[in-house]
């Protein structure tokens, strides 16, 4: 089956997928002494988290890390900023962080190359930088994320599951973001294991900091370019791109809707998922990747390695042997919420069955 790229060509990863927690060959070095490091006192993290189109960061990553860092450092402080999608307000932030004395920086990036000039900044004040969540380019010292090739591949079965006999031969639209290139395994190479050769797929690459706004203007377009029956499944970046997907669709009555998969479950992409309009999401507990960053952080700023919390290294596009913690995804469909993201603690199921999904939490026997 043909696959046609609207956009940058997607780049294959050269390199195996053999980035797991027990991965050896682990070397732990910060990217340089941190300034005025002394022992164990306390000191300020920055922390950069790039957009509130996902709610995550401010009711998860932010309060956890807090939470992480005050218990290993008792005198540290932690500095918050979102760049609200903005890599020229990330920049910003990141120099009145280094020009406000920030010992150690927990970033998740807006945009890969926008920011590489930023980390180099900040390596040469002599002020690590942990790479949250996306990998960022540059000098970084530290990354703690969950395994990009693992999402993507769980993306792509559950699309193709949710695809049913519509599997072989079908019509897909993903909705993507640019991307730097990039030796380690992507979701991208991931999803595209699973679905190539199998599917048709419109690949649509819009920006590199896709909107749910976007993704509505692009699924629209999407719709108008095949047809609106002739779209069998929609792989979204994320769940936000995933809602403005979902709004298109419903906005052009297309019925029943196609599967769509997304990640980070989003409150309201389990909320869509009890009511059948998304077909999946990718759960990554929050918490022990903000511990996983607490940790790093707390140790760059005090001078010491990384041997004892990342077990493997990754390389971005600069720079080779970042010390990594990858974590493994999970993945929900309306069979297993109860089982992960309630069990788990994540959300309750008052939050999730509001007056508005109460029926469909009632049909799904989620009540």
């Amino acid at each position: 089956m043909k696959t046609r790229l609207r956009g940058p060509a997607v780049t294959a990863a050269a390199v195996s997928v053999t980035l797991v927690l027990a991965a050896c060959g682990q070397t732990g070095r910060p990217a340089g002494p941190p300034r005025s490091a002394s022992g164990n006192g306390g000191f300020t993290i920055g922390v950069l988290m790039p957009d509130q189109n996902a709610t995550r960061y401010q009711t998860f990553d932010k309060p956890l890390i807090e939470k992480k860092v005050k218990e290993l450092c008792s005198g540290c402080t932690v500095e918050y900023a979102n760049a609200q999608n903005d890599a020229s307000t990330q920049r910003q932030q990141m120099n009145t962080m280094l020009n406000k004395g920030a010992r150690v920086l927990i970033l998740d990036r807006v945009d890969a190359g926008a920011l590489r000039r930023s980390v180099q900044q900040a390596r040469d004040a002599g002020v690590p930088v942990i790479s949250y969540d996306r990998l960022a380019d540059g000098p970084v010292s530290g990354y703690v994320s969950y395994d990009d090739y693992d999402i993507g591949v769980l993306q792509g079965q559950a699309l193709i599951q949710g695809m049913g006999n519509k599997a072989h031969g079908g019509q897909v639209v993903w909705i993507d973001a640019t991307e730097p290139p990039s030796p380690i395994p992507s979701r991208r190479t991931g999803g595209m294991s699973v679905l190539k050769g199998k599917v048709d797929i419109e690949h649509v690459i819009t920006n590199a900091t896709i909107s749910p706004h976007d993704a509505y203007a692009t699924m629209s377009a999407a719709i108008a370019r095949l047809g609106p029956h002739r779209i069998d499944g929609v792989y979204a970046i994320n769940d936000a791109v995933a809602a403005g997907a979902i709004s298109a669709l419903k906005a052009a009555h297309v019925t029943p809707l196609p599967p769509v998969v997304g990640q980070d479950a989003e409150l309201s992409a389990i909320q869509r998922i009890v009511r059948g309009e998304q077909y999946m999401t990718v759960y990554k507990p929050y918490e022990p990747e903000a511990d996983a960053a607490a940790e790093m952080a707390v140790a760059l700023g005090r001078g010491e390695k990384l041997d004892g919390i990342a077990r493997t290294t990754v390389g971005n596009s600069t720079t080779k042997d970042i010390p990594a913690v990858l974590l493994t995804p999970v993945p929900v469909n309306a069979k297993n919420v109860k089982a992960t993201v309630v069990k788990n603690g994540m959300y309750t199921i008052k939050q999730i069955c509001t007056p508005e999904v109460a029926a469909a939490c009632r049909k799904g026997r989620l009540t």
